[in-house]
């Protein structure tokens, strides 16, 4: 969703927290999945979805829940570095995305091409739906995906799903919550359970703790001062003129006056490299171009479909814990994806492959390390937009900071201020313990 980003929006960002005061710590575990009350505080639906999402046995597997990869300690995404994970009958067969986090999923609204921007500023664009393409309109729908994906859980039918369900140790308990009949037929009790895990992600406060720094901070609670430095990130990441990340991060309130979610549910086109590391990469013919599929079948991938190599906008509430990121998971450090959209354009030789040209033995002084091609080349060709066919080039969005600038020209963000905007970042971490007597050295605190 391109967007028509004003002072009146940075205004209005960097006023929710503006009763606040000073993350140099590292990021805290995430809190558990629920509480030890859940049995009592969800209500039977729930109770029973909280049981389908750690049960291994709803897998052809038998090994794989979905917990597996939205693991509770990893603020419900992945615990681990992989681009993709791994599934199918045989834990052999990998994903062709990376997984995203199930938090702060509440308020997501199903997709639409042209969907209201929350900022009240943009105009309207494509935005909202669960998964990166938005083709599942709500939780409850996003759950068959991964239970008959062949790569993810790997059952062979809804049949198959239901027979497992009905031989749990809480098939009584589905029986309590959906009826004494809710296995006779398949189809019904296979969107009984589908229902369970939505109401269990919106029912147990895990998947939406809202207990970050941050939160804090915008509450005017105790614990809630920024640093200089992070306050200072969160100008730069509202600032339209160098990080601009609220134009599509958006941290005002939220839908249903929810608090920031750090997402404006919308979609973008920025051409992030391809990843060698995903099997179904090795396919030169294959691309994975977003709301024009291959997953996605009501955008046909042709040209003049302006839909097509656009990814859905995640939010950012616990992105300092994560891993892998983006839709092909292609970088793994933070500060690496903060440099990427600095220099994508002023040095997308350092983020995409050069084509003819002379490695140097030793790069120059001054060539830098962080991108993901560490080796500088003399001539070639920079195959810039490498994981983007030809004809979808003119839908890249050209907003600051990738705003399509000249190779080798000034990037939007100073050291410091990348420095900064990582140290924001951070504040948006669950379960965020301030110390008893606030830190006076670190990277963050001044």
């Amino acid at each position: 969703m391109r967007t028509l980003f004003s002072a009146a929006l940075v205004a209005a960002a960097l006023g929710l927290g503006a009763c606040g005061g000073g993350d140099a710590a590292s990021p805290s575990a995430a809190p558990p999945a629920s509480s030890a009350s859940s049995a009592s505080s969800l209500s039977l639906a729930a109770q029973v979805g909280e049981k389908i999402f750690t049960d291994a046995t709803l897998s052809g597997s038998g090994k794989m829940s979905c917990a597996t990869c939205h693991d509770p300690s990893a603020a419900y995404g992945p615990p681990n570095a992989l681009a993709v994970q791994i599934g199918g009958v045989q834990l052999d067969s990998a994903g062709t995305r990376a997984v995203p986090s199930l938090r702060y999923k509440e308020y997501t609204p199903p997709y639409a091409d042209l969907l209201d921007n929350p900022d009240g500023i943009s105009v309207p664009g494509p935005g909202g739906g669960y998964t990166w393409d938005g083709r599942a309109a709500t939780l409850a729908d996003q759950a068959q995906i991964p239970l008959l994906a062949a790569n993810e859980m790997a059952n062979a039918s809804v049949a198959d799903v239901v027979a497992k369900l009905q031989a749990a140790p809480y098939a009584d308990l589905f029986r309590q919550a959906f009826g004494s009949d809710a296995f006779v037929d398949s189809d019904s009790a296979f969107l009984d359970a589908r229902h369970a895990l939505q109401a269990y992600q919106l029912e147990d406060p895990g998947f939406h703790p809202y207990s970050s720094k941050f939160d804090l901070y915008a509450g005017n609670k105790i614990g809630g001062n920024l640093t200089p430095a992070e306050a200072r990130g969160l100008q730069v990441f509202s600032d339209p003129s160098t990080g601009n990340c609220a134009s599509c991060h958006y941290q005002g309130a939220g839908l249903n006056g929810s608090s920031a979610l750090f997402t404006d549910f919308s979609y973008e086109a920025i051409s992030v490299p391809r990843n060698a590391a995903i099997p179904v990469d090795a396919d030169a013919s294959y691309f994975d171009i977003g709301l024009c599929g291959p997953l996605r079948t009501d955008h046909p991938a042709v040209a003049g479909d302006t839909f097509c190599g656009m990814f859905k906008t995640p939010t950012l509430r616990n992105v300092a814990t994560r891993k892998t990121f983006f839709h092909n998971g292609v970088m793994h450090s933070l500060d690496q994806v903060i440099r990427f959209y600095n220099t994508r354009d002023t040095m997308p030789e350092i983020w995409y492959p050069t084509a003819g040209g002379t490695p140097k033995p030793v790069p120059d002084v001054g060539f830098p390390a962080y991108g993901l091609v560490t080796t500088q080349y003399v001539g070639g060709t920079v195959q810039k937009f490498n994981d983007l066919p030809a004809p979808f080039l003119g839908n890249i969005d050209t907003q600051l900071p990738l705003d399509g600038r000249a190779a080798h020209s000034q990037p939007p963000m100073s050291e410091q201020n990348i420095a900064d905007v990582l140290c924001f970042l951070s504040t948006l971490t669950d379960g965020d313990q301030a110390p008893a007597t606030p830190p006076t050295s670190g990277a963050c605190t001044s």
